[in-house]
């Protein structure tokens, strides 16, 4: 308990520097894994500010109303002229009457794709960043221990002292990093879980519609 004591006094009197320092070796990964981190976070979240901006369900209900009336031309007119991740999916789709299923599921694919973009990266951030700090506490404790067995603890305080810091920085670091990118990854989950939904539920409206468009033609 003194030794940890010490510990925390010693990183109080320490600058942001110093702490990084202080972390040991371990230290530089963990900094590579928070650059990526802040990396991904960032470019998601300017992602999904355009996107959103870009959205118009409005356009999707015209277009909807339009294969309703079997006016697939004037579908694919108002779709043409949207950015919305949907609407693009069900021009692409309309554009390919012979094979619309396959097509809807090829253009849902891609639109999908571009959402999970980085995820993955994140998602190791998430799970290495706190592995490395446990890496930084195994390599703090094996400089403690190694202080210790010289055999004169008075002069090996600061080697001590030393080794207990740098596990608890290179601890308190990696689950830092952690919990600061797991509440971005599961809003982006969320983002697109819900363009998921959206896309699932235009794909049931198309169909019905597009049946009921053709039992009128009949």
């Amino acid at each position: 308990m003194i030794t940890h004591s010490l510990a925390f006094v010693f990183l109080l009197n320490k600058t942001p520097m110093e702490l990084f320092a202080s972390g040991g070796p371990v230290m530089w990964p963990i900094l590579i894994v928070l650059t990526v981190g802040i990396t991904v976070i960032v470019e998601r979240f300017l992602f999904i500010i355009n996107e959103n901006r870009r959205s118009e369900p409005e356009v999707v209900s015209r277009m909807l109303e339009s294969v309703e009336k079997g006016d697939i031309n004037g579908a694919l007119t108002v779709g043409k002229k949207s950015n919305d991740t949907v609407a693009r999916i069900v021009t692409y789709s309309l554009t390919h009457l012979d094979s619309i299923t396959p097509a809807f599921f090829r253009a849902a694919s891609q639109e999908l794709a571009r959402y999970q973009q980085g995820m993955a990266t994140l998602d190791t951030c998430i799970t290495a960043a706190p592995l490395l700090g446990l890496l930084g506490t195994v390599t703090g404790m094996m400089r403690t221990f190694g202080s210790l067995g010289t055999g004169d603890i008075g002069a090996a305080a600061g080697q001590i002292t030393g080794g207990v810091a740098e596990a608890l920085i290179a601890t308190m670091t990696g689950l830092f990093i952690a919990i600061i990118c797991l509440f971005p990854y599961n809003i982006m989950n969320a983002r697109t879980e819900q363009m998921k939904q959206e896309i699932a539920d235009a794909s049931h409206a198309l169909e019905i519609l597009m049946k009921k468009a053709e039992t009128s033609a009949h």
